[in-house]
């Protein structure tokens, strides 16, 4: 199985909440089909449009989120993809970097998908694969404070939506549905 492969079958196991992203999973997947370079390899946009792995660790509707310091925002942690690294390694490595804490994955695959441009000196198109981890909601991790000012839980309801990842309101109303049906 080549790596391009293995991405595009990371990808088969989304199903997507929204016509978006259905979008977003028929663009990811012919990018990866097309023989792309899907990983950086030279920060922060070489080549333009690569793959991260972000993991919001959340706890039944609690959601934990850092003050990143580069960028401004509310998010949940992540990073990028390492060139021929499976997206779940990357993030039991940046969990254990950023977290300082082991990754306990709630579902065995990535349960959303986004493409977003990024804003900066240097903007380009992360095609983020989201995981999600469970935590323990009050229990804010030793967290790395050179990447977040702060982290903390909020209840889906009371995520600062202004101040985040434009996509984490529709992930997490995925993932409200989901507690819904189970």
């Amino acid at each position: 199985m080549t790596y391009a492969d293995m991405i595009d079958a990371e990808l088969g196991q989304i199903r997507p909440v929204d016509l978006l992203e259905f979008d977003h999973l028929t663009r990811a997947r012919d990018w990866v089909r097309s023989g792309a370079v899907l990983c950086r390899i030279a920060p922060p946009a070489t080549p333009p449009m690569h793959l991260v792995s972000y993991f919001p660790v959340i706890d039944q509707e609690y959601v934990l989120l850092g003050d990143h310091i580069s960028s401004g925002l509310w998010l949940p942690p992540g990073g990028h993809v390492e060139t021929g690294e499976d997206p779940r390694d990357t993030v039991i490595r940046e969990c254990a970097e950023e977290l300082r804490m082991s990754a306990r994955f709630v579902h065995p695959g990535p349960v959303f998908l986004t493409i977003a441009k990024t804003i900066g000196a240097n903007p380009h198109e992360d095609v983020s694969l989201w995981y999600t981890l469970q935590g323990q909601a009050g229990l804010v991790p030793d967290y790395d404070r050179r990447e977040y000012r702060r982290m903390r839980w909020f209840h889906f309801d009371d995520v600062p939506l202004d101040d985040t990842d434009p996509n984490l309101e529709r992930f997490l109303g995925k993932l409200s549905e989901r507690f819904v049906a189970a």
